[in-house]
């Protein structure tokens, strides 16, 4: 289907109706085995649910055909999707290098369960390029780690330059796209290696779902996160699977009100006397937003922004009404967090560590006027 439109595709990829009864929507398959015609005769491949389940090949079909890859997995969260790519591509003595804004879950997945297997880490200001090829090591930099934008302090980090860099070393570049999601930015087209997601975020987009994706083409790496996604065994249920694509079907229509949500709020929210700074790409004076403006279709949901200090950002964090006050992101519904202390809160002390004086705003699809009356609201409450 990849001369139809994204929207299209969105609903349609993976989707055929079940010939047996014409339905429209796809049967859930909740069955853990697969009878076999004879010793060895899979119908269809499938053989067991660890292995693969029609319901979970109908979402890896539809991952893949978004981000224009060729293979699509499906995993129970995205820190599972990360785990499994980082054990099929890194070896004892290997150095991964990561921005030094991702999300605080992939770097403490790194340096907590992979720097005692023998891995070194790294972070770096992923933006600056020079900063980038000086701290990658010819001789042991496999991997290139990158969101973008990052989160919580909205970055923009320049995909092709950086994938030029690592390539030339051989190193194989990663985006985590989930703030973006595939609708606003094709990582792979790029020249990224693999894309990763919290499927859990815009993808799912009801915040009633856990999930992560690995995308990638076809290849030697495919095959053996195809191996260790059976051999590890963290993969999606079939239920999971099911909500995740009922989510993307409507992924489309729901970036663009989250984009344009967005946008109003940060323009309204420049110059704030109660604010220090507003951290959201669509802003004319954020330094990546002309780089964004080529890399994504609009700038996404979610903002960041600098109140005076710690104390001063927890009241207003803890005085909105509209937007709760919870983890993840990408839901309807606006929630907002405080990475010092939620998200990021396992990278205090390190090089990600994130300033206490911001919260970060996940924006929904409710009514514009209503959001932005809360978030003026609790603003004249600090």
């Amino acid at each position: 289907m990849t001369d139809y439109d994204f929207s299209t595709r969105a609903i349609r990829t993976g989707q055929e109706f079940d010939p047996t009864t014409g339905s429209v929507i796809p049967p859930v398959y909740f069955t853990t085995t697969f009878v076999q015609d004879g010793i060895g005769g899979f119908r269809n491949g499938y053989e067991y649910a660890r292995g693969g389940n029609p319901t979970r090949t109908s979402l890896e079909t539809l991952l893949a055909g978004l981000e224009g890859g060729d293979r699509g997995f499906s995993f129970a969260s995205g820190l599972a999707a990360e785990d499994t790519l980082l054990r099929a591509i890194l070896a004892p003595g290997d150095h991964v290098l990561m921005g030094n804004d991702v999300y605080g879950g992939s770097h403490r997945l790194v340096s907590r369960a992979f720097i005692p297997w023998g891995i070194s880490l790294s972070t770096v200001e992923m933006v600056d390029l020079d900063a980038v090829r000086a701290a990658i090591r010819p001789d042991a930099t496999k991997v290139v780690w990158l969101e973008t934008p990052s989160n919580p302090l909205m970055k923009i980090t320049d995909i092709a330059a950086v994938a030029e860099l690592a390539h030339a070393v051989g190193a194989i570049v990663v985006v985590d796209n989930t703030f973006a999601s595939p609708y606003l930015q094709q990582p792979l087209s790029l020249g990224a290696d693999v894309v990763v997601h919290s499927t859990t975020k815009y993808l799912g987009g009801h915040s009633d779902v856990l999930g992560g994706a690995v995308i990638l083409n076809e290849g030697d790496l495919a095959e053996k996160v195809a191996f260790l996604q059976f051999g590890i065994g963290a993969v999606s249920g079939p239920m999971d699977a099911w909500l995740t694509i009922r989510g993307i079907k409507t992924l489309a229509v729901r970036m663009d009100r989250h984009s344009s949500n967005a946008q109003t709020i940060a323009e309204k929210l420049v110059g704030h006397a109660k604010l220090e700074r507003v951290y959201y790409p669509g802003l004319p004076d954020h330094p990546g937003h002309e780089l964004a403006a080529t890399q994504m279709k609009s700038f996404g949901g979610m903002i960041s922004v600098q109140l005076a200090d710690g104390p001063t950002a927890r009241r207003f964090a803890e005085s909105m009404t509209l937007f709760q006050l919870a983890e993840s992101l990408g839901g309807v519904e606006s929630l907002v967090c405080y990475p010092a202390e939620m998200t990021h809160a396992s990278v205090k002390g390190t090089s990600l560590e994130v300033p206490d004086s911001v919260v970060r705003l996940s924006v929904g699809i409710e009514g514009v006027d209503d959001l932005l009356g809360d978030v003026l609201g609790a603003l004249d409450r600090v």
